[in-house]
């Protein structure tokens, strides 16, 4: 799994228990894995489809320095499935794991697009396969 963002917890990040609020959380899941479908598929175009269960395993308080992971688990015609863990920087210990995050490709009518890809797929090897 490749863990590409990092966040500092900050006090507007914070719930009323003085932990990471979820739902800060959650946007920047949802943010860092359209990124990462928008990168794998070649298409800016893409949307949440589905987020299966969310598994909150322990918490972050302020100061903490979060790490997002994510990695594609399946392509379909018109969909990639993405795997997230999210863990504390300096321990590694996790704080979310979500098995399911699905997206899907549309065209410019916003109509699911077949999108072509079987595999995971680097920019740098696809910089040099276009030289």
């Amino acid at each position: 799994m490749n863990f590409h963002t990092r966040k500092w917890v900050k006090p507007e990040d914070l719930n009323a228990n003085g932990t990471l609020f979820g739902g800060s959380l959650l946007r920047w899941i949802d943010e860092e894995a359209a990124i990462y479908a928008i990168i794998q598929l070649e298409n800016h175009r893409c949307v949440t489809k589905y987020i299966s269960e969310i598994n909150f395993v322990s918490s972050a308080r302020q100061g903490d320095i979060i790490e997002l992971g994510m990695e594609a688990t399946h392509f379909g015609t018109s969909s990639l499935t993405i795997t997230c863990k999210v863990r504390n920087k300096l321990n590694h210990k996790t704080i979310l794991q979500i098995d399911k995050i699905v997206f899907v490709s549309l065209n410019e009518h916003g109509k699911p697009e077949p999108h072509g890809k079987t595999e995971i797929e680097y920019v740098n090897d696809r910089l040099n396969k276009d030289s």
